[in-house]
């Protein structure tokens, strides 16, 4: 089978250069491209292949119907929402993709966020650089807040299981039971935004959670609440997050992931909003999470070409 990479994995080349060498010797053919938007060289990359590897990068519907021999996307992210997975399913192709591979890594950047934001370190970081003194801003502890999770799978799951390490009340929300006993209580998402000094989002984007959190859920929060995304820009609607923020209706956030992808337009109203930290979609990106992402990727190639496809989506 042809089988092409279209995008960098984050790990060494010598790891690729194994992973060709391997299923080459099964009698595949492996092809690793630099990542391009453009379409004419996407589509002469993968034309005839039977396999597609990516991570986060749009996959332009063109290249599934230009191609009759696609049998299999093997996705190195855990969402797909950027995977025209309906024509994918209609054309009978395999979708697998990385689940668990980032589960610490944005935990742990969520719990930043939040000891960033509750203790003022951004804002006291510029006071020291630029020659100030702390007074004036008082920062307060995490431990004995109330964090609301939304979104209870499993890194909404390893995010609570840290700020219950830091002492904090836990509560969830999601469709389903939660049952893991890490939480204190499982509510309705207004209870949750009501009650949490810190909102964690952690939701896959898909039509029934784009913008679920806009300006009524917002007002819903306490004034000084912190709101933490590391899940899809989109679950926010921007303009009314970064309007609540300037006006005083919550207290500060911390924000990951955006409408585009990083680089993004410096009007983005989130760069200029007040009491707002940012990061350009790191929270998949440790050296741990790479190496886990790239085993767990090939994992899925393997097994889908001996008839057992794992982390199945479609």
């Amino acid at each position: 089978m042809k089988i092409v990479l279209l995008e960098n994995l984050g790990v060494s080349e010598q790891r690729i250069e194994q992973e060709k060498n391997k299923l080459n010797a099964l009698n595949h053919e492996f092809y690793a491209f630099e990542k391009t938007t453009d379409l004419p060289t996407l589509l002469e990359e993968t034309k005839d292949a039977d396999v597609i590897l990516l991570a986060n990068m749009p996959l332009d519907a063109k290249i599934i119907e230009s191609n009759p021999n696609l049998k299999f996307i093997d996705v190195a992210f855990t969402g797909v929402d950027h995977i025209p997975t309906q024509l994918a399913k209609e054309k009978g192709i395999a979708i697998s993709n990385a689940s668990g591979y980032a589960n610490d890594s944005v935990a742990e950047l969520a719990v930043m966020m939040m000891i960033d934001c509750i203790r003022n370190v951004t804002p006291l970081s510029k006071r020291a650089r630029d020659g100030q003194t702390k007074a004036g801003i008082r920062g307060r502890l995490l431990k004995g807040k109330t964090v609301g999770i939304v979104g209870a799978g499993e890194i909404g799951t390893a995010t609570a299981r840290l700020c219950k390490a830091f002492g904090c009340k836990v509560i969830g929300y999601r469709r389903s039971l939660i049952t893991d006993p890490i939480y204190d209580q499982q509510c309705t998402l207004e209870e949750l935004l009501q009650t949490s000094d810190i909102v964690s989002l952690h939701v896959p984007l898909n039509e029934n959670t784009r913008h679920m959190i806009s300006s009524q859920q917002l007002s819903m929060m306490k004034n000084d609440a912190i709101l933490i995304n590391t899940a899809r820009g989109a679950v926010v609607d921007t303009q009314a997050l970064a309007n609540a923020l300037n006006q005083g209706q919550i207290g500060a956030a911390g924000i990951d992931v955006f409408d585009i992808e990083p680089p993004l337009n410096l009007d983005e109203p989130l760069l200029h909003s007040k009491n707002t930290i940012v990061t350009p979609h790191i929270g998949f990106d440790s050296v741990e999470s790479m190496e886990l992402r790239a085993d767990i990727v090939f994992d899925n190639l393997y097994s889908w070409l001996e008839g057992n496809q794992k982390n199945k989506i479609a």
